[in-house]
């Protein structure tokens, strides 16, 4: 499980993949928390659960996979560039959008818990995770604790343990805790694993029938297992998602070279645009189609209140980038970093893009 040496697979073979994987995984999010926010405003399921449950057991692994896969060529920068870049910068957007979400919703908590008790519970969102934006929390602390190990803790090791976390299915209660024990292994798995997981993609590249049978097999496998309700189970549930984490980088791999893969490409590309912002066109969207009633087919709703939460944050962010208006909701602000970007070498350029 030796993590060196992916530098140069990473640097080669991301553009062809790696953002169609991340694009089809924030539709997944994206589309779950759509889908059971209607079914649970309504009180019945429709057909889109079926989607949801069938993804469910590698929705989430494989975006911390991917998330470790590039890490092994920033493991070793620099501590100051290193906090500012894989933690500081995730803990801006969480604070941030935070932040937003509380200031929207101050109403509602206010006429739950009081005004006081709002601004506890908004407080204790810097320690427990707040409702969607749990991900990008872990993923600052999944980067602090894998530089903490790294060099320390044999590889071999850490991952044991990440994946006895995982099987052991804690459930204490606390999103901090819970979610990280299940979540971790998939992160460190891409971290070390990184150079395996971009040979078994070039090799699902050069061998189209070799790529397709993966997909079928893992297909039959991961529906029988979910809707025979076996999925959950420990080790089933560790299993399902690396094998899931993969067909899903297949699939991506396969779909690459075709023009679907364009709008795939670009969300990939500013998934965490979407991930902080898809919460209010959600919301909205879901309000408006349900007190009109002009659709009745909870799956179609479902469907509709989806593309509402993707296209609504990419339209938010094509206008501040284009307008200059706002540009601080997803590019974090010169003032909010410590690698003093004031001070970059000669012909340095600072970064433009939302995120990694």
């Amino acid at each position: 499980m030796d993590a060196a040496g992916t530098a140069t697979t990473s640097a080669r073979t991301r553009v062809a993949w790696v953002d169609v994987a991340k694009g089809f995984c924030i539709i997944m999010v994206v589309m779950m928390h759509s889908t059971l926010g209607v079914e649970k405003a309504v009180g019945a399921n429709g057909w889109m659960n079926y989607v949801v449950e069938f993804a469910r057991p590698f929705r989430m692994p494989d975006f911390f996979m991917i998330a470790g896969l590039f890490l092994s060529a920033r493991i070793t920068a620099p501590l100051r560039l290193y906090v500012d870049r894989k933690i500081l910068h995730f803990a801006y957007f969480y604070v941030l959008w935070l932040t937003i979400q509380f200031v929207l919703k101050a109403p509602e908590f206010a006429s739950d818990y009081g005004w006081d008790g709002a601004l506890l519970f908004y407080l204790k969102s810097f320690v427990e995770p707040f409702g969607t934006l749990w991900f990008i929390y872990h993923l600052a602390i999944f980067f602090a604790v894998t530089r903490l190990v790294h060099g320390r803790v044999p590889a071999w090791l850490v991952w044991l343990v990440a994946a006895g976390l995982e099987i052991a299915h804690i459930d204490t209660g606390s999103m901090l805790i819970d979610e990280f024990a299940s979540r971790f292994v998939y992160f460190y798995t891409g971290f070390i694993l990184a150079d395996a997981i971009f040979r078994f993609a070039d090799r699902a590249d050069r061998h189209l029938l070799f790529g397709v049978g993966y997909l079928a097999a893992w297909g039959v496998l991961n529906a029988a297992c979910v809707f025979g309700g076996i999925s959950k189970l420990p080790v089933v549930s560790l299993g399902l998602g690396f094998a899931g984490a993969v067909a899903v980088c297949t699939f991506s791999v396969l779909l690459a070279k075709t023009l679907v893969s364009r709008p795939l490409t670009y969300l990939g590309a500013n998934s965490i645009v979407v991930y902080l912002a898809f919460f209010l066109p959600m919301v909205v969207t879901r309000t408006v189609l349900l007190k009109l009633g002009l659709i009745t087919d909870i799956g179609t709703i479902s469907l509709l209140v989806t593309a509402a939460g993707v296209i609504g944050p990419v339209i938010l962010y094509e206008f501040t980038r284009r307008t200059g208006w706002g540009t601080f909701l997803f590019v974090r602000p010169a003032w909010a970093r410590i690698d003093q970007p004031w001070r970059r070498e000669p012909g340095q350029k600072a970064a433009i893009a939302p995120a990694e």
